[in-house]
């Protein structure tokens, strides 16, 4: 599979796939392709897959796209204005996502469920809770809102983040849910209640905006009634 990633500031990649070759998708993201991809819709997995795929809020569905007889193409869209990056994954070097984050993969890329074990981070981690682990063999492209923002962590180096900025880290890496001190400041900092702390070693990538935070500063603007 080679790619190529096209258009700011909503990209797509567009994908050039040999004849028999195949890419997985779990957000209906197709936005373009030749006429002899031919799609199938399945699971992904057992049951034990779907459960997890529930509880995280993904869909329980995939779209498996393969071209059939003959080299074709399939393009990705974003479904914000950002970015997209592409992740090479390997045996050894697998990654967790933030779960809204994955947007296509190579079939060799297997997602599972990532669970904050800490009882603090279950009951209050938000996005720093449930994520999505990537492991297997191959390319994923990520989809990133705003610009994404690469950091390599060395061992011991703490980072920390406002939760759902966080869309990617090494699994060497470790994450921790942290309270923002002082009454006050949780009040009426803005900030909310909890931060994400990323410990190395590892690499991380962030995103200069959110879904969310884009969508609260548009409200004061739109019309009352």
């Amino acid at each position: 599979m080679e790619y190529k990633i096209l258009g700011e500031p909503m990209p797509v990649v567009e994908c050039y796939l040999s004849a028999g070759e195949s890419m997985k998708t779990e957000k209906g993201s197709m936005v373009w392709m030749s006429p002899n991809m031919d799609m199938e819709t399945n699971t992904g997995g057992g049951i034990g897959k779907m459960f997890g795929k529930m509880v995280s809020g993904e869909s329980m569905f995939q779209n498996v796209y393969t071209s059939a007889k003959i080299p074709g193409y399939i393009a990705f869209g974003s479904s914000f204005t950002g970015s997209i990056m592409a992740i090479e994954i390997s045996p050894g070097h697998s990654v967790i996502c933030q779960k809204s984050s994955f947007l296509a993969s190579e079939m060799g890329v297997e997602l599972s469920v990532f669970f904050k074990k800490k009882l603090s981070a279950s009951v209050f981690g938000g996005e720093g809770f449930i994520m999505q682990k990537m492991s297997g063999s191959g390319t994923v492209f990520i989809e990133i809102d705003g610009s994404a923002v690469t950091k390599t962590l060395e061992a011991g180096e703490s980072i920390i983040i406002d939760t759902g900025n966080l869309v990617m880290m090494e699994d060497s890496c470790t994450m921790d849910i942290v309270q923002v001190k002082g009454l006050k400041n949780m009040v009426f900092g803005g900030e909310g209640v909890f931060n994400t702390v990323i410990t190395g070693p590892g690499d991380i990538i962030l995103q200069t905006v959110t879904v969310g935070s884009f969508a609260q500063a548009l409200i004061p603007y739109l019309p009352t009634k």
